[in-house]
């Protein structure tokens, strides 16, 4: 039994005991985190959503690293230029202590046992219209000033001087 599980934008095959490296979770060491399933694989494969819903993919937080030093060196030729910086990525080793097919899992079941919100009784809501319409009613309109006309026959003015 395997599942493929995404976390930090990458795809891992994990089974259970397994220990793997991935990027930076924002857990704390010996804190149990929730994989998200892409397929499981026991008997059948399940690849739908519906079916993916059911599986739980759990770790537990080993320790955060950090990974081997990388060299980055920049260099154009006949320019004079040469730049070199390093990097060290921030990882999490994890262990893989479950994963199971069952029931739905604790996230789904919670949001369809949540109660629907009740709605507000008509007069509550007629009564919150009004008050926003007088507070918006309230402001006085900017009086606008008529823009000033061009000069008339300014155009007339330059056909005359051209001998027109």
């Amino acid at each position: 039994m395997y599942a493929i599980v995404k976390t930090g934008g990458k795809q891992y095959r994990v089974e259970r005991g397994q220990t793997l490296l991935v990027e930076r979770l924002a857990a704390d060491e010996g804190s149990n985190v929730a994989l998200e399933p892409l397929l499981y694989r026991s008997d059948d494969a399940v690849f739908d959503t519906a079916g993916l819903k059911k599986v739980r993919v759990t770790a537990r937080v080993v320790a955060h690293e950090r990974g081997e030093k990388l060299r980055v060196f920049k260099f154009k030729p006949k320019r004079g230029y040469k730049r070199r910086t390093g990097h060290r990525q921030e990882l999490t080793r994890i262990e893989v202590t479950d994963i199971s097919m069952g029931a739905p899992a604790k996230e789904t079941a919670a949001k369809s046992a949540a109660k629907p919100v009740a709605a507000k009784p008509a007069a509550a809501r007629t009564a919150a219209k009004p008050a926003a319409a007088k507070t918006t009613a309230a402001k006085p309109a900017k009086p606008t000033a008529p823009k000033p006309a061009a000069a008339a026959g300014g155009g007339e003015e330059q056909e005359d001087q051209n001998g027109a």
